[in-house]
């Protein structure tokens, strides 16, 4: 029996090697398998934030694009002072357009209907307006101040 028992003893430390072998085969196929989803997760992100990159650049190569076609010089004077000329005139044309109206409807209060000037004036200034007037003045000062920041 005591034979037995040390050929089998024998035979299992004999094989004690091989499956600590084993064993730490499938623990290192558990490491590299982890090891390659994390970069595979890296990778992803990578090109995520290359998209991201691709995308900022497309808009800088957009606006660089736009102020150069916008500073072109033609060098003929007159038609580089009307090419300069369109947004500024436009913007005072609807500005005196849009005051017109807006002193018209505050003569027709206080004209026609006999309101006092505090009582007009808060009816013609409705919301509608208040929102017109903020976002023309976010989109003119508003531009710059975001390019100031963003240092340009």
């Amino acid at each position: 029996m005591l034979t037995l028992l040390g050929s089998l003893l024998g035979f299992i430390s004999s094989a004690f090697p091989d499956l600590l072998k084993l064993w730490q085969d499938r623990e290192d196929r558990k490491h590299e398998l982890a090891i390659l989803d994390r970069q595979m997760e890296q990778m992803r992100l990578g090109h995520s934030q290359r998209l991201e990159e691709i995308a900022v650049e497309a808009d800088i190569a957009e606006s660089q694009a736009l102020y150069k076609h916008d500073n072109r010089l033609t060098g003929v004077k007159w038609v580089d002072g009307l090419r300069a000329s369109v947004r500024p005139v436009i913007t005072y044309a609807f500005f005196l357009l849009f005051t017109a109206v807006k002193l018209s409807a505050l003569y027709v209060l206080m004209a026609d209907q006999g309101l006092a000037f505090v009582v007009a004036l808060p009816q013609i200034w409705d919301p509608e307006t208040q929102a017109l007037f903020a976002a023309v003045m976010s989109f003119w000062f508003g531009q710059r101040a975001l390019a100031k920041a963003r240092g340009q």
